[in-house]
């Protein structure tokens, strides 16, 4: 296939250049992995593992209650149930534990009969809770991804974002540590490739869903992972896709972004994530059925919350804080499942750093942060450290509880640190338009969008590609039950239109185009193929309009 100049000036500017580098990003059976054993302490936390099955001790998998932590439970149970039946596995509740190890529930498994823990994409910084047990004679090995800054917890730590560890990948989601700690028990155990090979569909949705990085063997596990989903093989993964209205085989990482992924969390949002994780390692079929139902459910009921805590969160900025740099809404009682989806909707919109915070009963309020680019939250408040009771996170988010008379001071702080840097960046908080690529009439043709998916799983790192296209907007019409959306036609070059659809910020879009669509303007967004009884057509799904 001969590449379109356009893609390759694209890939090009992603540092993709010499002909091997480009052979493997496009290619559907990409070869860029790394050798399990470069992760810090792999080799000895693989012995430790094994000792504990050969001493038939028996072992709990401890994850998280998001679709990371799902999936990196479900990789590290099935390639041990190849070596054991002496297994358990454990997620926490997000209202009643939290993230992370805790006492109570090292407690609780310790009551089942666990005798060692593997923790999955958490533990690097439970430095307590590792103590404790040590003290209660548990073995303990941590395996994540998270972010180690001041202190790690005092047990072997497989994590490649650890002070000490080299490895070439260090993106890599909690399923995909959890995946290359199990590759090393198969390369040690001889156990067949095909045991790992058959979790690869969890490690893509659990590597997409949590928004890593899609570069280097995070593009591999990725594409892997994707092509594991559309074989169908795991017969609850097609169930579930086919009960939330997908197209088996046709899955895309959009797909999994936001219709997969948005399930699973939300039984840990509503409920509790265990719903989800069971629907792949029970055995139970009446169970399995219930379940799948219930994220259904939960997602739905999740939805209704959201939009409720969103127009009161929208009520207050509007009344209180329509001037703050930094938005900090108090929510009272509000469910505290969805307050990290609506303060990223939040910081969106109004295109400022945002914290819902809602109040725990005991003095106390829980926030849950959302930043934009060029804003590091995490920095930000943690100058304000001393006045946290808990405190975590990294540039994107948080995540923190602070006593109520604590909390005006707090975002008197927050306020000041944001004028400081809009002294220093005035810019900070206007929206940046990004654009890829610039075509001409000409350069837009159904080969080159074809050749565009072929950047396919896209999504941090790997930005689906925006284009700007110049032309005169005509034919504009508003769609939806309530107009939300919008759709006109860019003429083109030669004459030729380009269908564009609006489906946010349609006011500004509608109100650019009538003004501005007779003398031209330049429309930003990405290009596909429509399917419409058997004709295919190109279409942008719009971002932006500017004038001329």
């Amino acid at each position: 296939m001969e590449l379109q100049p356009k893609l390759i000036e694209l890939l090009n500017k992603r540092g993709i250049r010499s002909e091997e580098e480009l052979a493997e990003f496009l290619s559907d059976r990409p070869q860029k992995t790394h050798d399990p054993f470069l992760l810090h302490n792999m080799e000895a936390g693989v012995d430790l593992i094994l000792s504990a099955i050969e001493k038939g001790r028996k072992i709990c998998v401890y994850g998280d209650y998001d679709a990371d932590g799902i999936t990196s439970v479900v990789v590290m149970t099935e390639v041990l149930s190849a070596l054991t039946d002496r297994l358990m596995y454990y997620i926490p509740s997000r209202f009643e534990e939290g993230y992370g190890l805790n006492k109570g529930a090292i407690d609780r498994v310790r009551a089942m009969g666990a005798e060692f823990i593997i923790t999955v994409d958490c533990g690097s910084v439970s430095c307590e809770e590792v103590e404790y047990a040590k003290e209660l004679g548990m073995g303990i090995l941590v395996t994540d991804h998270h972010t180690v800054t001041d202190r790690i917890a005092d047990c072997l730590v497989i994590n490649p974002n650890q002070p000490d560890c080299n490895y070439p990948c260090p993106w890599l989601a909690g399923c995909g540590v959890a995946f290359k700690v199990c590759q090393a028990i198969v390369r040690k155990t001889g156990l067949p490739k095909s045991i790992l090979i058959r979790t690869l569909d969890m490690v893509g949705i659990g590597t997409i869903g949590d928004i890593v990085p899609l570069v280097d063997e995070n593009r591999t596990l990725a594409k892997y992972g994707l092509r594991a989903v559309n074989t169908g093989e795991r017969t609850n993964l097609a169930r579930l896709i086919d009960a939330v209205g997908l197209k088996q085989g046709h899955i895309t990482a959009e797909n999994i972004s936001f219709v997969i992924v948005p399930h699973l969390n939300a039984a840990g949002r509503m409920e509790h994530a265990r719903i989800a994780a069971d629907i792949f390692l029970s055995r139970d079929e009446e169970l399995i059925s219930k379940n799948i139902q219930r994220v259904c459910e939960c997602n739905l009921q999740r939805k209704k919350i959201q939009e409720e805590i969103f127009r009161n969160c929208e009520e207050q900025v509007n009344r209180e804080q329509a001037e703050s740099l930094f938005l900090m809404l108090d929510m009272g009682k509000a469910h505290e499942g969805v307050t990290g989806i609506v303060a990223g909707k939040l910081a969106e919109q109004y295109y400022r750093p945002t914290v819902i915070l809602t109040d725990t009963g005991e003095n106390c309020l829980k926030g849950t942060g959302r930043s934009i680019p060029g804003v590091n939250i995490y920095e930000v408040l943690k100058q304000s450290e001393d006045l946290f009771e808990r405190f975590g996170g990294h540039a994107a988010a948080c995540g923190f509880t602070i006593r109520k008379e604590l909390f005006p001071q707090l975002r008197q702080n927050a306020e000041n640190r944001m004028k400081q840097l809009q002294t220093q960046n005035p810019d900070i908080f206007r929206r940046k338009i990004r654009t890829d690529l610039t075509l001409t009439g000409a350069d837009v043709n159904p080969e080159l969008i074809q050749q565009l998916s072929l950047l396919e799983p896209c999504g941090c790192g790997n930005t689906k590609p925006q284009v700007a296209v110049r032309g005169r907007a005509v034919d504009p019409v508003r769609m939806g039950s309530n107009g939300q959306y919008m759709r006109f036609y860019e003429v083109m070059s030669g004459r030729r239109r380009l269908e564009c659809v609006v489906f946010r910020d349609t006011d500004t879009v509608w109100n650019t185009v009538s003004e501005e669509g007779a003398a031209g303007c330049e429309v930003i967004g990405s290009l596909g193929l429509k399917e419409w009884n058997g004709r295919v057509s190109m279409q942008m799904i719009v971002e932006n309009v500017r004038e001329m």
